[in-house]
């Protein structure tokens, strides 16, 4: 598993390790039961502190995207259908409202908006 830390990007590092691990989990990259690596192991190859490290994996825990068993580390936890349907739909709707503004800008009418949406359709 992969993490890049931008110490430049405006989001706090700990931020940074929870979505991407987040968008690992979501895209079926990291599966159920996948191990993570130890929360030192991950602060020490991200140069970071291990406080930064466990928050990330705190909030990710708190969320239900991963548990901890005591001695043997972090694993991705069994997908919740709902909430992932959940997240996906929070992130349709802010796509949805960049749709609508640049839409305004543009001057469309619903119909034409809906006649986009229909032809994006027909090309998948």
């Amino acid at each position: 598993m992969e993490i890049l830390i931008s110490r430049v990007d405006s989001q706090p590092i700990y931020n940074q390790i929870y979505s991407q691990i987040k968008g690992h989990i979501l895209s079926g990259r990291l599966q159920e039961g996948d191990v993570l690596p130890s929360i030192r192991a991950l602060a020490k190859d991200l140069r970071i502190s291990v406080i930064t490290t466990k928050r990330a994996y705190d909030e990710l825990e708190q969320e239900g995207f991963i548990y901890t068993v005591a001695g043997k580390g972090c694993f991705v936890a069994k997908k919740d259908t709902n909430r992932l349907r959940q997240e996906n739909l929070k992130k349709l709707t802010e796509l949805m409202k960049k749709v609508a503004a640049l839409a305004r800008l543009c001057g469309l009418t619903e119909h034409e908006i809906m006649e986009i949406y229909h032809n994006s359709t027909k090309e998948e």
